[in-house]
C-alpha cells in the first residue's frame, strides 16, 4: 500500500513538472503588498493595503472611485466635488495642512503636489503618493495604473484604462478627416490659455487642431494672450473652460469687442466645458474628448 502511494505521488508529480500550465495553476498568486512606486520625488513603498486614504486631488479622488477604490477614502479636499459621494472636507489640496491631514489618521495621502507633506507626514509613518499633471495621455493613463497598485485595486484600474482608451478611440474614428482647423482653449476671461505642452493641449492635438496659443510670442504652457492677437489669429473653435467659474458663453464671448468677426463666432462653434472636466485627467477626460469630436465633426461639415 506504501509503494502505490508513493508511486501515485511521484506520478502526479511527474504531471506537474511536465504541464507549465498545471504548475502555474497550482503556483501561489503573488502578493500585492508590499509595493514599490516610482514617483516624481523618488520610490515609494506602502507595506500594506490602505484602509483610510486622503486625497487631495480632485483628479485622483474620481480615479480613486472609478477602480473601485471609493470605500477607502474617509477624506478628500475641498475642491474635490465628483463623484458626489466622495467624504468631501475643508481640507485645501493648494495649501495642505499636514497636522489637519494626520488627524484623519490616514494610511495614504495622494496629492498633485508635495508642497512639504512628504517630509512633514513622513515623520508620522504617512505614505505620500505624488501625482503632478500629466503632459501626455501615457503618463495620464499610468496614474490610474499606479492608484491601482498602490489601492489594492489593479483589475479595476485596469479596467478603466481599458475603457478610457477605448472612449477616445471611438471618439477619433467618428471624426471624419478634413480641412485644418484652429482652436482656442480659454481658462479665464482674461484670455489665459494652455498650449499643445499642456495635457489639455494635447486633447486637440488628438484631432490634428492648429492651437493658436502656441504660435503666441514668448508663450509658456500657460501663457495669456491678448484680444487683438485671438482676434487676428480668428480661430475655428474656441472652447470655454471659465463657465462655472467666470459666467462666460458665447453670448459673452461675441459681446467682446471685435469678436464678431472670428470664425468660431461666425460659425457657432463656442463651446462651453465643464470647468472641472477641463481641468482634469482622470476617467471622465473621455467626455471631453467626445465634445470636442462633436464640434470638430460640426466645424468640418460647414
Amino acid at each position: 500500500m506504501v509503494k502505490k502511494l508513493l508511486a501515485a505521488a511521484l506520478g502526479a508529480a511527474v504531471v506537474l513538472a511536465l504541464s507549465p500550465g498545471l504548475a502555474a495553476d497550482a503556483a501561489p498568486a503573488p502578493r500585492p503588498f508590499p509595493v514599490v512606486l516610482t514617483t516624481p520625488i523618488g520610490k515609494l513603498t506602502i507595506r500594506k493595503q490602505p484602509k483610510r486614504i486622503v486625497s487631495l486631488s480632485p483628479t485622483a479622488t474620481e480615479s480613486l472611485f472609478a477602480i473601485g477604490a471609493g470605500r477607502q477614502v474617509i477624506a478628500v479636499d475641498d475642491q474635490s466635488n465628483y463623484p458626489q459621494r466622495a467624504p468631501r472636507t475643508k481640507l485645501s489640496g493648494y495649501t495642505p495642512n499636514a497636522e489637519a491631514i494626520a488627524g484623519y489618521r490616514p494610511d495614504l495621502v495622494v496629492v498633485q503636489g508635495d508642497v512639504g507633506l512628504t517630509e512633514a507626514l513622513g515623520k508620522a509613518g504617512i505614505p505620500v503618493l505624488v501625482q503632478p499633471a500629466p503632459a501626455t495621455f501615457a503618463h495620464a493613463y499610468a496614474q490610474v495604473t499606479q492608484l491601482g497598485r498602490a489601492t489594492g485595486h489593479r483589475k479595476g484600474a485596469a479596467a478603466t484604462v481599458r475603457s478610457m482608451r477605448t472612449r477616445i478611440a471611438n471618439a477619433l474614428k467618428s471624426v471624419p478627416r478634413g480641412r485644418a482647423l484652429s482652436v482656442y482653449h480659454e481658462l479665464t476671461p482674461d484670455y489665459y490659455s494652455a498650449t499643445s505642452r499642456t495635457f489639455i493641449g494635447q486633447v486637440y492635438k488628438l484631432f490634428g487642431l492648429r492651437n493658436i496659443a502656441d504660435s503666441a510670442p514668448g508663450a509658456t504652457a500657460y501663457p495669456q494672450l491678448s484680444g487683438e492677437y485671438i482676434v487676428a489669429s480668428s480661430p475655428d473653435l474656441i472652447f470655454l473652460a471659465d463657465t462655472k467659474c467666470c459666467g462666460q458663453s458665447a453670448a459673452t464671448v461675441s459681446a467682446r469687442a471685435g469678436w464678431s468677426t472670428i470664425r468660431a463666432v461666425r460659425g457657432r462653434n463656442v463651446v462651453r466645458l465643464d470647468d472641472d472636466v477641463a481641468s482634469r485627467w482622470g476617467p471622465r477626460i473621455t467626455a471631453l474628448v467626445r465634445t470636442v469630436a462633436t464640434y470638430v465633426k460640426r466645424a468640418r461639415s460647414t
